[in-house]
């Protein structure tokens, strides 16, 4: 059986103590037995952990009892072996790298879609006024490679702080329509959303990412595999390591 829990979460919540942070975090999950990474910075925190059930639960129950963390919620996933190496905890300048600071989701974010709706959007050509929909992949072309939605457009960026220059070039091709940006587990689309709403898309924000899309959706509209910072590597929609059939 798949008996590790994998978690990856995030949260945008101002931090003015991140070194504290550091250590306080780093001794949790080390005396859990934890392994990951959890990336700490003054806009908020980013984590992937892996480990017993209870264990990972319990070092997120104990994250959300600071009221900075309150709003974290995670995705799941099992594997049945540790996928990670150690324990890293670090301070970064952001949890995700973007290099445009004005682009702040922790003031406010962009409309997000959920998982249904943009299933049903799809199914049925449209969104709910009647205007096409398009999917904007915000990760990098070997993450691409592996797998996304049918139809996604793909700019083959090399990493995240390309995504503004690519967006501006292709600026034509998504006006006057009803753009969705997507990653994997929602941390990029939040800031690629908020910077194409500042050049005047309409654009929302797949809620969840992939990650959430194939816990609620499964693999409808998509192709492949959802690439994984991990040594899982690949997850299929049923939210399985590929060449792993779910629950084995």
């Amino acid at each position: 059986m798949l008996s590790v829990l994998n978690i990856s979460a995030y949260l945008f919540t101002h931090l003015d103590d991140v070194a504290a942070q550091r250590a306080i975090l780093r001794e949790r999950a080390l005396e859990r037995s934890l392994k990951g990474t959890i990336l700490l910075a003054e806009e908020g925190i980013n984590l992937f952990l892996a480990g017993e059930a209870g264990a990972v639960r319990g070092f997120v129950d104990d994250l959300r009892a600071d009221e900075r963390f309150a709003g974290l919620t995670t995705k799941e996933s099992w594997s049945d072996a540790q996928p990670f190496r150690r324990m890293l905890v670090k301070v970064k300048r952001e949890i995700i790298r973007m290099d445009h600071p004005t682009i702040r989701p922790g003031a406010g974010r962009a409309p997000a879609v959920d998982p249904l709706t943009l299933k049903r959007w799809l199914d049925q050509g449209h969104d709910d006024t009647g205007r096409e929909v398009v999917l904007v992949d915000t990760r990098n072309a070997f993450e691409v490679d592996a797998g996304t939605f049918a139809g996604a457009h793909d700019w083959r960026l090399e990493r995240f702080t390309q995504f503004p220059d690519a967006a501006t070039a292709h600026r034509g091709t998504l006006t006057d329509k009803t753009v969705v940006s997507f990653c994997t587990g929602g941390i990029r689309c939040e800031k690629a959303a908020l910077y194409l709403r500042d050049a005047g898309i309409d654009a929302w924000q797949l809620d969840g990412g992939i990650l959430g899309y194939f816990e609620q959706v499964g693999g409808d509209h998509f192709a492949g595999e959802c690439f994984v910072f991990d040594e899982r590597e690949l997850l299929t929609p049923e939210l399985a390591p590929a060449g792993s059939a779910p629950g084995v």
